[in-house]
């Protein structure tokens, strides 16, 4: 089955009416924002979006997004794959006063003055979010073993420095 290149740019009011699925690939390359923070990713980033009209008459798109990037173990410094898999579910708004109307099932997403939104920045918006703020391969996997969260060793005891206090309140008895 062939890949479709997604648009970078839609008009969610239309496709809604119109009730449009895509179901195609946008490119990683020009995810700039998302390229600089990863070591490397695939070269596609697969994309489900479907646009509807809810009960409410509101517009909306819902989706999935698939990519794998490969991050930088925190513990080990060695690199490893984590895979991006993030669902949404937008309602586009023009304004404060209707995004204050929407409901909380739905993310807002602003449309510009054509009512058009950016499919590419918001997708990679949504990418970055979904990257872990501590990149860290699984403990199965991760080379560094020895690394023990959570448990101290027994402190050596020590004289107790009030000890010299004690002997002289006992002998001014």
């Amino acid at each position: 089955m062939q890949k479709v290149k997604l648009p970078h740019q839609i008009d969610p009011v239309k496709s809604a009416v119109k009730r449009s699925d895509y179901s195609g690939v946008i490119s990683a390359k020009e995810m700039e924002r998302l390229t600089d923070l990863v070591v490397s990713s695939d070269d596609w980033v697969d994309a489900n979006v479907q646009f509807l009209k809810d009960e409410q008459g509101l517009t909306v798109f819902r989706g999935t997004l698939t990519l794998t990037v490969v991050l930088i173990c925190q513990a080990s410094n060695a690199p490893f794959e984590y895979p991006l898999n993030v669902d949404f579910c937008f309602s586009p708004v023009q304004g404060e006063e209707e995004m204050a109307l929407l409901p909380e099932a739905y993310d807002p997403v602003e449309v510009d003055d054509h009512g058009m939104v950016d499919l590419l920045q918001l997708f990679e918006d949504e990418l970055i979010v979904s990257i872990p703020l501590v990149p860290r391969q699984a403990e199965s996997e991760c080379p560094v073993v020895d690394v023990q969260f959570g448990k101290l060793k027994p402190e050596e005891e020590r004289p107790n420095p009030f000890a010299v206090l004690k002997e002289l309140k006992r002998d001014q008895e």
